[in-house]
């Protein structure tokens, strides 16, 4: 059984969950470059309008493989290490189903994705200082970002665990939800993929590209944004319908 893997559950949908339970899901070498395999292929694949990544009950993922870590010498690891930047750079929308401990790479990861839905018992952290280590997958650069200096200081700095309730509260989690959270993650990734595709990928592509320029900048890359979609048929669909009070049938186009 593959330690990633991928199915789709409806159309337009694809579903990645890491499936190491031995091991409480931790990223190790194999895991990391199949997320990278995936993602590729999914931001490129025209069937493909929505993602979820999830993990099991207990772990969305528990962090990197402390065993690998130690097995490599510290200049190898530093220069082999691999980035799941995919993921990060994919671009379809893609929302965490975060199901028990998201700590270190898996917060990090959970922060790469889009959206972000909790079960209410859900716990978050940044234990890596507890094993004198700094964060290497975005916590100390992207953790800031979303949840402001001060909150990420508290997690980085004493690698205390939080809870799916205080992650809502500061902007680390989109929503909470009682039980396993993999349904309304893929309830939501349902409702982004009966949308036009084009426009999907372009207000991610507008949020992310402007998010640390200034915002003259920003609101030029926006306004192009705009624009451009008048020269779909999708927005041709979208306004003919909403004039004919009927449902649009968008096709990415």
């Amino acid at each position: 059984m593959a330690v990633v893997e991928l199915t789709r559950p409806s159309p337009h949908v694809a579903l990645v969950r890491v499936n190491r339970p031995d091991a409480r899901n931790a990223l190790n070498k194999d895991v990391r470059t199949l997320i990278n395999g995936y993602f590729s292929e999914l931001s490129e694949d025209t069937e493909t309008r929505a993602i979820v990544l999830a993990g099991s009950d207990k772990y969305f993922i528990a962090g990197g493989d402390i065993r690998e870590m130690n097995s490599r010498p510290t200049v190898t690891h530093a220069i082999l290490a691999d980035r799941t930047t995919n993921l990060m750079t994919c671009k379809k929308p893609v929302i965490a189903a975060v199901n028990g401990y998201a700590l270190g790479g898996g917060c990090e990861y959970a922060m790469q994705c889009d959206i972000v839905i909790a079960s209410e018992g859900a716990t978050f952290g940044q234990p890596e200082v507890k094993l004198g280590l700094v964060p290497g997958a975005g916590g100390t650069q992207r953790l800031p970002r979303v949840v402001g200096k001060h909150n990420a200081m508290y997690m980085l700095l004493t690698g205390r665990f939080i809870t799916a309730a205080d992650a809502l509260r500061i902007g680390l989690v989109s929503e909470t939800v009682p039980g396993n959270c993999d349904a309304r993650a893929l309830e939501i990734a349902e409702e982004i993929a009966a949308l036009p595709p084009l426009t999907v990928m372009q207000i991610k592509d507008a949020v992310l590209s402007g998010a640390d320029i200034p915002l003259s900048s920003a609101l030029q890359i926006e306004r192009k944004a705009h624009e451009l979609m008048y020269g779909t048929q999708d927005m041709r669909e979208g306004t003919n319908a909403f004039s004919e009070k009927r449902k649009p049938e968008f096709k990415g186009q």
